[in-house]
């Protein structure tokens, strides 16, 4: 039934590729500022999808627009319109021995379709980066974000039809399930699908789909204080990575602690209390921690609660002798996201770095700086916690391929 749809979408992509850059940024351009003149509208419709999900759910965070976030996307927009073009760029070139000329270009990926849950700014953010790349898109939100999605989508085209180009290089599908399936299964008509969401979504998509996958980020994300840490900074590191926005991939799901700096774990922890965060401690943690952080926000931790993403206001801690201990723990739980350290100690830090497994890994800094917008990318359109294509934020260069260029004068190849 969505055959039609695609092969539009697909139609499109030929020509989105080949807009002059621009007439790519003039089309940014206009978006934040449409965006920014239908914020009451924007906000209405986002109203209607809030109201129905309770405020206790952790989703209601990345649900919510406001006038201030709004007006960040469209900062984020204009941004990614200043940025060069990640088109036409020669990676390679060479000429050969029989004097053929080969040049390696990178060129759009296609028909980009992003299946995610419950973030409305995901949408403009998404077809901002994919216009720019030179891509169109598919979208397929979910049913609790239906009434802001159709919206930004709706202003979308209004700004592509004023600048008369086609709205089918962005489309946004029913939020029903059989249209994921649909999408899923859309061979031939989308080149790739990145869901954005829960590790279920996730998980879902990769088991699923015909189309290939780029895994972004459930996010279980550890930081480590060291044995040479300063408490100073760790506390800071702890109290931003958790409790800046506990909704999102970033966020921190394990603090683990060297033995020797138990005793000043309450000071690392202390203000997490004011967020109403609940922590779960092991033994040496919880012995710590009992008498001095509130009561009703501790418990001992079992094992079910290392290698979870909360998402939530909530948080392990793990105790360990030595810097190979925290290395283990860290290689059995993490999902490659994000991982930190905090210490003063340079060997340790090297060692940290060197080992650890993931997207970005950080020394003496929040987590929460796991972002496109934060990386100069712009914006970008999900966190890769995989290695092939592309590995942490997907900025413009990620959304693209390339081809060989090959310049011949009458060469034939001869046995």
């Amino acid at each position: 039934m969505l055959d039609s749809v695609f092969k539009s979408v697909k139609e499109a992509s030929r020509k989105v590729g080949l807009l002059p850059e621009e007439k790519v940024n003039q089309l940014l351009i206009s978006l934040a500022d449409k965006a920014e003149k239908n914020i009451p509208s924007i906000l209405e419709e986002n109203k209607k999808d809030l109201a129905l999900m309770p405020e206790s759910d952790p989703k209601y965070d990345r649900l919510k627009l406001t006038e201030q976030r709004i007006r960040d996307i469209a900062g984020d927009i204009r941004k990614v319109s200043g940025l060069p073009s990640p088109l036409g760029i020669t990676l390679e070139e060479k000429v050969l021995g029989n004097g053929l000329r080969l040049e390696k270009i990178t060129v759009p990926l296609g028909v980009i379709g992003i299946i995610y849950e419950a973030r409305p700014n995901v949408t403009f953010d998404v077809f901002a980066l994919c216009l720019k790349s030179g891509n169109a898109c598919i979208l397929k939100g979910g049913s609790d974000a239906e009434n802001s999605n159709k919206h930004i989508v709706s202003l979308i085209k209004e700004v592509l039809k004023e600048h008369a180009e086609s709205p089918d290089y962005i489309t946004l599908l029913p939020s029903d399930r059989s249209a994921t399936q649909a999408l899923l299964h859309a061979v031939g008509y989308v080149d790739i699908i990145i869901p954005r969401g829960s590790q279920n979504l996730i998980d879902y998509v990769r088991d699923n789909s015909k189309v290939p996958v780029i895994e972004t980020g459930a996010g279980i994300v550890h930081v480590y204080f060291d044995s040479s840490g300063d408490v100073r900074k760790g506390a800071d590191i702890v109290f931003n990575s958790k409790t800046r926005r506990v909704s999102v991939c970033n966020a921190l799901d394990c603090l683990i602690v060297h033995k020797s700096r138990l005793p000043d774990l309450y000071e690392l922890t202390r203000r997490l209390a004011e967020k109403n965060v609940h922590l779960f401690a092991d033994e040496s943690a919880f012995a710590v921690l009992e008498k001095k952080y509130p009561d009703a926000l501790l418990e001992k931790a079992r094992e079910e609660h290392f290698g979870i993403e909360f998402l939530d206001y909530k948080m392990s801690i793990k105790t360990v002798s030595d810097l190979d201990d925290a290395l283990d723990h860290i290689f059995r739980h993490s999902s490659k996201h994000s991982e930190a350290i905090v210490a003063e100690n340079k060997n340790t830090i090297d060692i940290f770095l060197k080992n650890v497994d993931a997207a970005a890994v950080y020394a003496n800094a929040s987590t929460a700086f796991t972002d496109g917008a934060q990386f100069g990318l712009g914006a970008e359109i999900g966190i890769s916690t995989q290695k092939l294509h592309a590995r942490g934020p997907m900025g413009l260069r990620e959304l693209t391929s390339y081809k060989w260029l090959i310049r011949g004068n009458g060469n034939v190849r001869v046995p």
